[in-house]
């Protein structure tokens, strides 16, 4: 143990659980090719051209090999970044620079990989999630082209705390669990990619620790508070003792999820494909609380056609015979483009045509999927909802469950995800069955605060107690009109705020698959009237960590466990 006092860096913790072992960083970066470097007069320039596309092929293989062993949301990330590795406006404008400017292939690659990310941040919202995934592919381009090793993970011989200014999602997917113990970043976000994928896999991760790269040193030992969101830098003997004996209970759920008293909180699965939904069942959840149908959309130029879309939803209804499947239609448009959705430039798309939104130009799309969503659901035995993504007023809630009852689905909702739903939950839930919020994207927009931004990272929190008041404004527009509201963000995952969600009054909680026993132990742990005074408490709060910080006070559980 070191002789120094344990230095504490606080940050976001996005990942529950405590991890400890010494600090390993990340490589050094693909160095940027120097400016201005060009080919010998006389070279074959049309060769040294074809080497991007040629490099680009073997990344993309690569990148899609490393999915097929992947799960998940893992997978699914994977081959988006190997979709960006291949994607052909950044291979010919690479290839241009060549031919045009005579810049070697590896400079033409950054220059052109760097004007994409620099469209991209401009754009913000869930564009400029894309940044660190397009700088991955850049560096992975650069590494093939100039025969190095892709960027990776360090290699040690023993376990480890990842600790980076920023960690590509790629890089993230691909980890072994056993090997990396617990990840840090000193930028990042609590909904960013890398963050998502951490809390999916099961590692305690904290990000957001400013200062974490000067503060701690390769080798130095480390306690990572995914909970708490701290990293204790040479803690002692007995903080080390104390997190590994957490860190060695194994938890399971038994799919009942109930506060101490018994009263019955739903704890359901999210997930984006049929594997995810069989990994789902495997782990106990109640049912699914968001099946992201966009996994059937992808690499389509055309939308999919009926037959496709009812196989597809058909296997992941199968995996929950009669029990709840919430099925929310095409989330795409603006940020997440599709051919077959293209509409004109948007200068902020995380404000623009997006979610049912699209359906106004397009409404053919959202009428062949509610139609093969009615045909899944009659071939298979799950209980079937149906809500839609971005609804903001009443008279798109009463259209949507209009369009829906047409098809025979009864059971239509929408998604809270901008203030103004949250504010009309009333009206809005005199038409539609439930409401599911998306804290997400809540948070984004109540807080003007990029989700992905390090910078705003600390307003970037569903702890934030304006978002609280929102979801508490849901919740008493559907008590009002007798309708459940569940939520289906990343907040339903942390086992803190799962009890003042459960407290404001929402019924049911979503989660990736890897949360539902934490948890499930934790409300177990919590009768209804302590879930009720602390987020009470909660509400009264003057910022986020206040909230944060006093709800954890009154969980001694969280300590017990761990979290």
């Amino acid at each position: 143990m070191s002789p120094h006092p344990p230095t504490v860096v606080t940050g976001i913790g996005v990942g529950p659980g405590r991890a400890v072992g010494p600090a390993a960083f990340l490589p050094e970066p693909v160095a940027e090719p120097p400016s201005g470097r060009r080919l010998p007069p006389g070279s074959d320039y049309a060769a040294q051209a074809a080497r991007v596309g040629e490099a680009s092929a073997r990344v993309q293989a690569a990148l899609d090999a490393a999915a097929t062993r992947a799960e998940g949301e893992s997978a699914d990330l994977l081959h988006a970044t190997a979709a960006i590795a291949a994607d052909p406006t950044l291979v010919a404008d690479a290839e241009q620079r060549v031919l045009t400017d005579r810049l070697v292939p590896e400079r033409a690659v950054w220059e052109a990989a760097d004007a994409v990310a620099e469209q991209f941040a401009a754009l913000g919202g869930l564009f400029a999630e894309r940044v660190r995934d397009i700088e991955d592919v850049r560096d992975r381009l650069v590494a093939d082209l100039t025969g190095r090793p892709a960027p990776g993970l360090p290699e040690r011989a023993h376990a480890y705390v990842l600790v980076a200014t920023d960690i590509a999602p790629a890089l993230v997917a691909t980890l072994d669990p056993a090997q990396v113990l617990g990840i840090v970043t000193g930028a990042g976000g609590p909904t960013s990619h890398t963050a998502i994928l951490a809390r999916a896999r099961g590692i305690p991760c904290v990000v957001a620790a400013r200062g974490i790269e000067t503060t701690v040193g390769e080798g130095d030992e480390v306690l990572v508070d995914g909970g708490a969101g701290t990293v204790t830098v040479a803690p002692d003997e007995a903080q080390v003792a104390a997190a590994r004996a957490l860190a060695a209970q194994v938890r399971t759920f038994d799919g009942h999820g109930r506060t101490a008293d018994g009263h019955r909180v739903e704890l359901l699965a999210n997930v984006g494909s049929p594997q995810d939904a069989l990994d789902a069942a495997a782990q106990g959840a109640e049912g699914v609380g968001l099946f992201r149908t966009e996994f059937v959309f992808l690499d389509h130029d055309e939308a999919p056609g009926l037959d496709e879309q009812v196989a597809a939803y058909r296997q992941v209804l199968a995996a929950f015979p009669g029990r709840k499947v919430v099925v929310r239609t095409l989330d795409a448009g603006a940020d997440k483009p599709l051919p077959f959705l293209a509409g004109d430039a948007e200068a902020n798309p995380a404000l623009g045509v997006r979610g049912l939104r699209t359906s106004v130009a397009h409404p053919e799309v959202l009428e062949d999927q509610l139609t093969a969503i009615a045909r899944a659901a009659a071939a298979e035995s799950a209980t079937v909802w149906v809500m839609a993504p971005m609804v903001a007023t009443v008279d798109e809630a009463q259209e949507f469950v209009a369009a829906c009852a047409r098809h025979g689905l009864e059971t239509a909702g929408v998604m809270v995800e901008v203030p103004s739903a949250a504010l009309l939950a009333g009206p809005i839930l005199a038409h539609a069955s439930f409401a599911s919020i998306g804290t997400n994207d809540l948070t984004q927009y109540t807080m003007a605060a990029d989700r992905v931004l390090g910078a705003v990272a600390h307003l970037s929190y569903a702890w934030q107690p304006a978002v609280l008041q929102l979801v508490a404004a849901t919740c008493r527009g559907g008590a009002q009109q007798g309708r459940p509201v569940g939520v289906c963000g990343e907040a339903a995952a942390v086992p803190a705020l799962a009890v003042v969600l459960v407290g404001l009054g929402v019924a049911s909680l979503s989660m990736t698959p890897r949360a539902l026993p934490d948890v499930a132990a934790v409300l177990a742990a919590t009768p209804l009237d302590e879930c009720r005074r602390l987020a009470t408490l909660a509400l009264a709060a003057s910022t986020a960590t206040d909230a944060q910080e006093v709800v954890r006070a009154g969980l001694p559980v969280l300590a017990e466990l761990g979290l």
